[in-house]
């Protein structure tokens, strides 16, 4: 079985940075209020899953990828 890969269009790479960007935002902002330390840090962990899971890819081009690489650490 072949698997085939497809290379996404610019705006499908822009919009992959903008999910990223809102994870790297929510990084470094402050827990809410109401929410647990548990469930923060569960939300943290999750956002650093997904920006080392989009710094793996091989389709950027011109983006910034330090904001997530900074805050995948």
């Amino acid at each position: 079985m072949t698997i085939e890969t497809q290379t996404p269009s610019a705006e499908e790479i822009a919009q992959h940075y903008s999910a990223a960007m809102d994870s790297v935002n929510l990084i470094n902002g402050t827990k809410p209020e109401r929410m647990e330390d548990a469930d923060w840090a569960d939300c943290l962990s999750r956002n650093k899953d997904h920006l080392n899971i989009m710094l793996a890819k091989d389709y950027w081009t011109t983006e910034n990828l330090t904001p997530l690489q900074d805050a995948a650490k």
